[in-house]
């Protein structure tokens, strides 16, 4: 079978191993076998994402994403949904600054289906791209716009923290939504035009992962995939590279219709892939990763200040990655007494680090959350690609725990004071249009308290096709 370069590489934890192939055309295949249950994953990371656009077009890598589930030379408008749900599979795609992917978790009989559809789409895409289906996704994206950042209450924080923490040029200065204007802007030709420059089989990676027979796997991927020409033409990402701090507060007052006065920051930290990053995320669960910890603790038990208090690590390869804090206050409360109290916290941290016992449970936090992201197929196919395509190793995901579980509490201590600071943020302060009564203000209060850091870092950065 002319697979062209073939590497094979085993590396793991906890059992766990993954293979890597490449086919003549620049496809990257990883493999990892796993027999527990008798389903099959496969996720298909593209190299493109936000930061890849231009101006005046920016929402085209999510729009294309889009277009990717309207039809392809062989499978026609909804097919590819109406295939995969049929033989009993799941489905989606997302979009985020630094790439795009497309996944699939299915029954491991109905392995080749989903082989087969990933590679039409990839090969035969523009056979089916037309003026109807652009349209059609258009009033998608611009609905799904609507519904997730403009009619919500803090829709749009993350959207203008990231234009506050990235300057004006800068490819991570706008989110992977996009604009109205410019997604009213894109044209037929501007899609066809992407899809040539950037889903071909030399910008990509393929994992498959689960109850597979690896021969036969990659058999099936020749089959679909090796035909298919690989492109040479794609520009290089604009430099993300900044200074390690901003060196000021930057700051924005909102007033709108939202449920409580709410205190939120992006603050500059190390790319992802580095040591420093991890030490940085060991830092930020000690200061607001779930209820045990140190802001939680301050302003919702103990002075009643919030409703809710969290920090989270959006990790980035190509920027500096965004510390985000988010709180809500409680009842009257004014953000300046919050703003008041975290930096007092923050500047605690700094000064004294963190305790064993804080280091030992955050290091556990964060072991738990690489388990349960390897624990599933999907999760594992999905990590793969991850380090495959932003660090150029898919046997990093299966490692990467032992790196959080090494850094030193001096480490944490010494990002917190170097990063966590107030001349490193860009500061959103909202602001209710109508100041609440005492009617409704615990329920108010309930449903701000849903609104955490976490759910801004997982869920806003990116978007998906369904």
């Amino acid at each position: 079978m002319p697979m062209g370069h073939t590497v094979t590489a085993e590396a793991g934890s906890g059992g766990l191993t993954a293979t890597e192939h490449r086919l003549a055309n620049g496809l990257r295949v990883v493999l990892s076998e796993d027999h527990l249950t008798p389903v099959a994953a496969v996720c298909l990371w593209y190299d493109v994402g936000s930061r890849h656009e231009v101006k005046g077009r920016t929402g085209l890598a999510h729009l294309f994403e889009h277009l990717m589930f309207q039809g392809s030379g062989q499978v026609k408008g909804n097919g590819h949904f109406e295939l995969v749900q049929g033989a009993g599979g799941s489905l989606n795609g997302t979009t985020s600054f630094e790439r795009t992917n497309y996944f699939e978790t299915m029954p491991a009989h109905q392995l080749e289906l989903a082989l087969w559809l990933e590679a039409d789409r990839m090969g035969s895409l523009l056979a089916a791209l037309d003026d109807e289906s652009m349209e059609n996704q258009r009033d998608v994206v611009k609905n799904e716009r609507r519904q997730r950042y403009d009619n919500v209450p803090y829709g749009t924080a993350f959207e203008k923290l990231t234009a506050l923490a990235y300057p004006e040029g800068h490819p991570y200065h706008h989110t992977p939504i996009g604009s109205m204007a410019d997604l009213d802007a894109a044209t037929l030709e501007d899609a066809r035009a992407f899809f040539r420059t950037y889903y071909a089989p030399n910008n990509a990676v393929l994992s498959v992962v689960g109850d597979i027979d690896p021969e036969q796997t990659l058999a099936w991927i020749e089959k679909y995939f090796g035909s298919i020409a690989g492109h040479d033409g794609k520009p290089a990402p604009r430099d993300g590279s900044l200074p390690d701090t901003i060196g000021e507060q930057l700051r924005e007052v909102v007033v709108e219709e939202v449920p409580a006065r709410a205190l939120m920051a992006a603050y500059r930290l190390p790319e992802d892939g580095t040591r420093a990053c991890d030490a940085a995320d060991l830092a930020l669960t000690i200061l607001g990763g779930g209820e045990s910890s140190r802001l939680y603790n301050r302003l919702v038990r103990r002075d009643r200040t919030a409703v809710a208090a969290g920090f989270g690590l959006l990790r980035l390869a190509g920027a500096p990655s965004l510390g985000w804090l988010d709180v809500k206050t409680s009842g009257d409360v004014e953000v300046p007494v919050i703003e008041a109290a975290v930096d007092e916290e923050l500047a605690r941290f700094a000064e004294e680090g963190p305790t064993a016992e804080e280091m030992e449970r955050a290091q556990a936090q964060l072991e738990r959350e690489w388990l349960d992201r390897l624990g599933t197929v999907a999760g594992r196919a999905d990590e793969l690609c991850r380090y495959a395509v932003l660090f150029g190793d898919p046997q990093l995901a299966l490692t990467a725990v032992q790196r959080v579980l090494d850094v030193t509490a001096e480490e944490v201590q010494g990002v917190a004071k170097a990063r966590v600071r107030p001349d490193n943020r860009a500061v959103l302060v909202y602001e209710p249009l109508v100041a609440e009564g005492a009617e409704g203000a615990e329920g108010a209060e309930a449903a701000a308290a849903e609104e955490t850091a976490e759910a801004a870092v997982t869920d806003e950065t990116e978007e998906s096709a369904k």
